[in-house]
């Protein structure tokens, strides 16, 4: 009988059942809730971040060049849609933070200023995790990487806020531990025309250093503690989507071995600085914040 329900559910499935990702990864389960938002009509370019390793599972469309190709390859794939009469189709162009961030962010950039009828996706594990967990510009302060054995100096680039800036018609952040809002904020995607973007963060046991079985509690802990906030961004207008009693930023940090080696003093520095987005973030709900 349970044989019989999983065939079933598999059949139906956009994605078939398993996967080459780490156990623990966010990745099968991210792209299984994104599919059961955009349903069937939709194609998909990426590569790079070992999490995209769970497209090669799914049933549709799927394209994996290079992720220097970030949003170049999805452009063409765009053109060719609308050269067909086949508007209806979504495109999805998705990278690591490493693409998204760095090595091609010029491309994600001129995509969002041309207002590509896409939607850029971030699959941020906070790390250049596929080629060995060195550093990236979205790897947070004090974490370790291969590259920043002492924990990282500098802090996090804030891209959806620079994607923001360039005017595009909607954004969001979302997290696999809240399913219902990152369903939710794709089907809205889904129904706006032009350059839309979504940045999710990742659970990465193999590079966050936690127990795999952990990995939708120390994702969640991030939204709790406003180390990563929930919010969209329709037509310049910032719109937190949930405002959870904040937790103390320790209970984020201490089950993930890459921040062992944090000082007290560094956590209280982080503490005061996430303080200070949340208060800034609470102030700009439900106004405009791109003029």
């Amino acid at each position: 009988m349970t044989e019989k329900i999983f065939d079933e559910y598999y059949e139906e499935s956009l994605m078939q059942g398993g996967t080459t990702c780490c156990p623990g990864c966010g990745g099968p389960l991210f792209w299984r809730i994104v599919m059961q938002a955009l349903g069937p009509e939709t194609i998909i370019y990426g590569d790079g971040p070992c999490a995209m390793c769970a497209i090669r599972s799914l049933k549709l469309p799927h394209f994996n060049l290079h992720f220097s190709f970030v949003a170049d390859a999805s452009t063409g794939i765009v053109a060719a849609l609308r050269a067909k009469g086949l508007e209806d189709i979504t495109v999805i162009s998705s990278a690591g933070d490493g693409a998204t961030g760095d090595i091609s962010f010029g491309k994600v950039s001129a995509a969002a200023e041309r207002n590509e009828n896409m939607i850029q996706i971030c699959v941020d594990n906070e790390a250049y995790m596929n080629t060995g967990i060195q550093k990236s510009g979205l790897t947070p302060y004090g974490a370790w990487t291969t590259t920043t054995p002492g924990g990282k100096e500098s802090n996090k680039k804030e891209v959806p806020l620079i994607l923001a800036a360039h005017k595009i018609p909607y954004l969001a952040t979302v997290s696999v531990a809240y399913p219902r809002d990152l369903i939710a904020k794709f089907r809205k995607a889904k129904e706006i025309e032009g350059f839309r973007y979504i940045h999710t963060v990742m659970p990465c046991p193999t590079g966050w250093r936690f127990d795999p079985a952990k990995s939708v509690e120390v994702t969640r802990l991030g939204v709790e503690t406003w180390t990563w906030p929930l919010y969209e961004v329709d037509e310049g207008v910032l719109s937190l989507s949930r405002k959870p009693e904040q937790k103390p930023v320790e209970e984020y940090l201490k089950p993930q071995g890459r921040f062992r080696r944090l000082s007290q003093e560094q956590i209280d520095s982080i503490q005061s600085e996430i303080e200070g987005k949340r208060k800034t973030l609470l102030e700009s709900d439900g106004k405009k914040i791109v003029i």
